[in-house]
């Protein structure tokens, strides 16, 4: 297909997602496992904007979370649907030029946004351990709501950019994607140029997305680790430790598989490992983090527990008001 072709044709062009189309023998256990995780971070998920929902006084740190939680659940239903949907047809799956533009848009926008989100949480730790007389002025409800938004806005901004630049490039080899969705790397693949410009804006994307957050987390953390030194006390060491580990387990597992997928050259590119990597950051990490951060969280841990307590509740309360109106009736 030549450039004018594809320039021309790019709103009605298809290209096929090939996914898992030669683990035809593992499809039904596959759908299974991935129906089942996208239940289950779906639940999780909903559980803490729930619990984050009705609390009446809101820390930052909640207001961070639920967001995070936001995020995580869009993020699972950009992918797993489709994914589900194509596992149980029989081939593999067609998806439209807008469409396949749209999943990457978005896949990009959301990713970016937590990625601004964990600096943003990072700060917030630093300032709890390292500014405590100063954190109820600085981290002011309007003050987090407008981190947020911040947030938001500038991973949607960097990944419309990223989405114009990759989509005009032109398809001109194949349409065949050797993935479950429409990856960067992948569609990067499909491109007709074999010149490090057509890389240029991924690299731009991963340096405000990935590396600015990510140095902005380092200084963060930096300055927590100089606070904590100075601590002789083993609980202030403990109480510390225990209010960072979960926002750095989350970080790590984020930027780990972010850095291993988008950072390389285009001539590592491999689409058997790299879907298997897919299949673990786009459905098992937004199992993990309610997970980590339920269990870390003890903010987190009292909100699910007095949600799940007034829930478990209600039913009881109504039946034992029912009672002695059905005893009147006989």
């Amino acid at each position: 297909m030549e450039r004018s072709n594809h320039t021309s044709s790019g709103a009605t062009m298809e290209f096929l997602l090939l996914g898992f189309s030669d683990l035809l023998r593992l499809r039904a256990l596959l759908f299974l496992l991935l129906l089942m995780v996208h239940v289950a971070t779906l639940a999780g998920n909903l559980l803490i904007l729930l619990a984050v929902a009705a609390e009446p006084s809101r820390p930052p740190m909640l207001l961070f979370l639920c967001q995070l939680s936001a995020i995580e659940l869009c993020y699972a239903l950009v992918i797993a649907p489709k994914t589900l949907a194509d596992l149980a047809s029989l081939g593999g799956s067609t998806i439209s030029f807008v469409g396949c533009a749209t999943q990457m848009h978005f896949f990009v926008a959301l990713g970016g946004a937590e990625c601004f989100l964990l600096a943003a949480m990072a700060y917030d730790r630093y300032v709890a351990i390292c500014r405590p007389l100063l954190y109820t002025a600085t981290m002011s409800q309007a003050f987090c709501l407008q981190l947020a938004l911040l947030c938001c806005l500038g991973g949607f901004a960097v990944s419309l950019g990223l989405t114009v630049a990759v989509f005009r490039l032109p398809f001109c080899s194949s349409r065949r994607i050797d993935h479950f969705f429409c990856d960067i790397p992948a569609l990067l693949h499909l491109a007709c140029t074999r010149s490090y410009t057509s890389e240029l804006p991924l690299l731009a994307a991963c340096v405000i997305l990935l590396l600015l957050p990510f140095l902005l987390i380092l200084t963060s953390y930096a300055c927590i680790t100089v606070a904590v030194v100075q601590i002789r006390d083993s609980a202030g060491w403990g109480k510390a430790f225990s209010t960072c580990a979960s926002h750095l387990a989350v970080t790590l597992l984020h930027y780990g598989c972010a850095t291993f997928m988008y950072i390389r050259p285009k001539p590592n590119y491999s689409p058997g490992r790299d879907k298997m990597v897919a299949l673990v950051y786009t459905n098992i990490t937004p199992l993990l983090y309610p997970l980590i951060y339920s269990l870390r969280n003890k903010e987190i841990k009292g909100a699910v527990r007095k949600l799940l307590q007034k829930r478990l509740a209600q039913p009881s309360w109504n039946t034992f008001k029912r009672r002695p109106t059905q005893f009147v009736g006989q």
